[in-house]
């Protein structure tokens, strides 16, 4: 698992795909999202404007990202 930290109390999931470097641009996170190809604490999120806070964990590609 690997630690992202953020500056703020809270992140969008677009957003933070994008810090993570999870994802190039805002249209992939988008795609990628409404695909549902993405998982927040564990289960498929479709929103990409979803609030993410510390400790939520962010899952894609295989790949889980926590937000620190």
């Amino acid at each position: 698992m690997t630690d992202v930290p953020i500056r703020d109390d809270m992140i969008r999931l677009g957003q933070f795909l994008k810090l993570a470097n999870a994802i190039e641009t805002g249209g992939e996170a988008k795609l990628r999202i409404t695909a549902g190809e993405v998982t927040v604490n564990g289960e498929v999120e479709v929103r990409r404007g979803r609030q993410l806070h510390r400790g939520d964990v962010v899952g894609i590609d295989g790949e889980s990202l926590r937000v620190a």
